[in-house]
């Protein structure tokens, strides 16, 4: 199984050889050329994946020792779960064989409680990461972080119409979709009704950088999360060769890296669509950081913990009653659902206060009636 990834440059592992003792490249494992890490009581697995040709943007191979060399210098925060970075996985032969590798570690790792960290390719690696789950035998939330929502059938670039393969191929694992920071000018009209329609959801940019807090439920629930680096502004990269002055910047991108690494129900994470001149950004690094930081600090609250932890919260409507509760430990926020499997059995489903303080105005909070939409198909 690892024998396909290839290990760090020669240069690489000399540069570790001078980095302070307490830094992350002498703290994490790393597969060099005559070693491979221990996989013993490991949490989270760091790949980068050589494989560009479904971006239209990107043309060359990248080779990611910028983007380590800028990741290893960093120093660890208070951690006590172990990371090691298992390497490269070339382009294959085709862009299939890349998504069946992709595949195939997704789904080891996963299988051991290892959560991968997908860095690089062009966003269409998701594809293969989603894939990963198939003998997992569970549906999937999946989030992506995007300026675009990418469902557009009609293009041929595979990094701008993977979810439309995503949501229509079998076997569908699919239970729920999710766009946080997509800018209205780069997706049409027919995408977006798409969504509403499949009531998926679909937050605008503004939208989060008026309250990031709303996107902390929808992180919560994830199982996959895809970050397309697009989504921040250039200017915030230091990237230039394709500049766009919006989007989220590097605070709030790197808050909502924390907020996927915080949730106990995320098992795989990725950054996309970097280049040899973006990977060169100590932002993309400092992502990095924040999601392995949140993964530290993670309140082991899914699954759902007895609901004797819980503050529970009535409020009633015209028609029904919301049932909320409070965590003890963490103050975050859950809604009482119908169970996916059995409809007499209720789930607890991730919200937010301020979900709490609409229902008390008597308006129903969105999330849960997607998600009640969803079950009743």
């Amino acid at each position: 199984m690892y024998e396909i990834l290839k290990p760090v440059s020669a240069e690489l592992e000399q540069f570790i050889s001078t980095l302070p003792k307490h830094s992350l490249g002498r703290t994490i494992g790393v597969h060099t050329v005559g070693s491979f890490p221990h996989m013993d009581k490991v949490d989270l697995a760091l790949i980068t994946v050589k494989e560009n040709r479904g971006s239209s943007n990107i043309t060359e191979k990248v080779a990611f020792d910028e983007f380590r060399t800028n990741f290893y210098q960093l120093f660890p925060g208070n951690w006590t779960k172990k990371l090691v970075d298992l390497g490269t996985i070339e382009a294959g032969e085709s862009i299939e064989d890349t998504y069946v590798a992709v595949k195939m570690l997704v789904a080891d790792l996963v299988k051991q409680n290892i959560l991968p960290i997908i860095i690089g390719g062009s966003q269409d690696i998701t594809y293969g990461m989603y894939r990963g789950y198939d003998t997992l035998e569970q549906n999937v939330n999946l989030v992506c972080i995007d300026n675009k929502i990418d469902v557009i059938a009609d293009v041929e670039n595979p990094s701008e119409n993977f979810m439309t393969r995503i949501i229509m191929e079998a076997p569908n694992n699919l239970h729920n979709f999710s766009t946080l920071g997509y800018q209205t000018y780069f997706n049409s009209q027919e995408e977006i009704d798409l969504i509403d329609k499949m009531y998926f959801e679909a937050y605008r940019l503004g939208e989060i950088i008026s309250n990031v807090k709303i996107s902390e439920p929808v992180l919560r629930d994830a199982d996959i999360v895809s970050l397309d680096i697009n989504a921040v502004k250039s200017s915030d990269l230091g990237y230039f060769s394709h500049f766009n002055p919006n989007g989220f910047d590097g605070r709030e991108i790197c808050v909502l890296a924390r907020y996927a690494g915080l949730s106990d129900r995320v098992s795989s994470f990725g950054i996309f669509n970097i280049d040899n001149i973006s990977q060169k950004s100590l932002l993309i690094t400092q992502i990095l950081w924040y999601f392995v930081e949140g993964y530290n600090f993670r309140m082991n609250e899914y699954p759902y913990i007895s609901k004797s932890t819980y503050l529970k919260y009535i409020v009633p409507l015209e028609e029904q009653e919301l049932v909320f509760f409070k965590s003890d430990v963490s103050e975050r926020w859950w809604i009482e659902i119908n169970s996916l499997e059995d409809s007499n059995r209720k789930m607890l489903f991730p919200c937010s206060y301020d979900d709490y303080k609409q229902s008390l105005e008597n308006i129903v909070p969105d999330r849960w009636w997607r998600a009640n939409k969803k079950l009743l198909g």
